[in-house]
């Protein structure tokens, strides 16, 4: 078949987490299985910056927007088995940030991902790539679903066209005023609370879940929680209608790039069978954070943005008493002003037990997930979690919240018969998470466990293979599905 994904971020391009993550190894995995892959990106900064060796291959393609008309270029990358294409609009594109400032989201988004959908469709039909999946992701492509449905249903290079969109965090909806329907050149009538209309907004995530032929979504879990009011953001009876043609599809990681007996970014390499290595990185990880050097000492990562969704709400006021225990924990990452204030006045007070860097830095998350003896993911909620399937990759035991992917990943370690891969814990309390801590603490003294323990989790086998292929069958079976709405 011949799959066209579109999307607003791809490793190594440009990204700011999961979404790029996914993005940079699905596509190859579908190639691998004997497709055609192209894939459409915005040309942002960031990917000019980087230099690389573009063709020119569409130039000033007119792209209507609103009662303006605007051009788009789009360069084109050879990436082995991949056809990467990019949409140039320096207006649009030419910006520091994908998305935003620390400030807030890009008051145009709307005028700017718009101009992106609709430049992919028409960049398709002037590059003469006719698809027999247009696989879109997150609410920055859903436009393109409701276009093939409404503006371009009589054009017949589309007459075979099937979408698939993949809701990977359905927090980030792309809500905006109704003025920016005119925009889109889309007619009114798709502003109806059965179509676009979400709560007096125009929904562009909305337009995905209504218009696509098949919706999926990171993890089977998630697509069954996203159907509850607790977590369907206000879109669970859109996606309770739509459940017939909803599935779950875990996310993958690529196990060469995490790969602990070869990975240069690690202090030393170890493997399942000899596990001394893993020591060494833990010794270089409490030096670097300056935390004291201690093997007996449990040491805690955390991988993430800085915010609530994340669990940070539950584990700041867990490091008082990880403190009392002795236990160290290292943080990574950046989010909320508000976290980065309470976690440097702990730090302060705790240097001894918290390793904090507020940054993002994919060195020190490899030597995190390396030289952790556990890996924390308090999510409030989580489509799929990536950080555990790395950590595990690493020997690093997960213990996460019970929700979304993160239980469908890990099953809580049974010391009597030596099964699980993790601890897990269902309550959304700084309490529920300190039991589960402690759990953890009781196999880490127990040596013969916790070899046990590290060996299932390295066993576990989170690479895009299997998925890869559910990603196929779903596009047959969208292929085979009636042209009709």
């Amino acid at each position: 078949m011949e799959i066209v994904f579109v999307a607003s971020e791809m490793v190594p391009f440009a990204t700011t987490g999961g979404l790029g993550d996914v993005l940079g190894s699905l596509p190859r995995e579908i190639a691998k299985l004997g497709h055609r892959v192209s894939v459409f990106l915005p040309k942002y900064k960031k990917i000019s910056q980087k230099k690389l060796t573009l063709d020119l291959v569409a130039e000033s393609i007119q792209i209507p927007l609103g009662a303006e008309i605007e051009p788009a270029n789009i360069f084109s990358y050879r990436n082995n088995e991949l056809n990467i294409y990019l949409i140039e609009h320096s207006e649009y594109f030419d910006r520091d940030e994908l998305y935003g400032t620390p400030m807030g989201d890009y008051p145009d988004n709307d005028r700017r991902f718009t101009f992106f959908d609709r430049a992919v469709v028409e960049g398709l039909k002037k590059l003469k790539i006719k698809p027999d999946i247009i696989h879109c992701h997150d609410w920055q492509t859903g436009l393109i679903p409701v276009y093939l449905k409404t503006l371009y249903q009589a054009d017949p290079f589309f007459k075979k066209t099937k979408t698939v969109f993949t809701i990977h965090n359905l927090a980030y909806q792309g809500n905006f005023p109704p003025d920016s329907v005119p925009l889109t050149g889309l007619s009114w009538e798709e502003f109806k609370f059965d179509r676009l209309e979400f709560y007096g907004k125009i929904s562009f995530m909305k337009g995905g879940l209504v218009y696509s032929d098949v919706l999926t979504t990171v993890s089977e879990r998630y697509a069954q929680e996203i159907q509850s009011p607790g977590f369907g953001c206000g879109l669970e009876a859109v996606l309770a209608r739509r459940k017939e043609n909803l599935f779950g599809i875990i996310n993958g990681i690529n196990p060469e790039e995490w790969n602990p007996e070869k990975d240069s970014d690690i202090e030393a390499h170890f493997s399942a069978k000899n596990l001394k290595g893993k020591k060494k990185c833990k010794e270089v990880l409490q030096k670097e954070n300056h935390l004291k050097v201690d093997e007996v000492v449990p040491v805690f990562g955390f991988i993430g943005r800085l915010v609530d969704q994340k669990g940070l709400d539950i584990l700041a006021p867990a490091v008082e008493e990880m403190a009392k225990q002795n236990w160290q924990l290292i943080i990574l990452g950046t989010g909320d002003e508000e976290f980065h204030k309470a976690l440097r006045v702990l730090h302060k007070r705790h240097p001894e037990h918290l390793g904090l860097n507020i940054t993002f830095d994919l060195k020190m998350a490899k030597r995190i997930y390396s030289g952790c003896d556990f890996f924390l993911t308090p999510s409030r909620f989580e489509p799929c979690g990536l950080g555990p399937m790395f950590a595990l990759r690493f020997g690093t035991i997960p213990i996460v919240r019970e929700t979304g992917g993160l239980a469908d990943q890990v099953h809580e370690f049974n010391p009597k018969t030596g099964s699980g891969n993790g601890f897990i814990f269902p309550g959304y309390k700084t309490e529920d998470l300190l039991v589960a801590m402690r759990r953890a603490v009781s196999i880490f003294q127990n040596a013969k466990a916790m070899t046990k323990l590290i060996k299932n989790g390295m066993a576990c086998d989170f690479s895009w293979e299997s998925s890869a292929k559910k990603y196929a069958q779903l596009y047959e079976k969208a292929e085979r599905k009636p042209l009709q709405v």
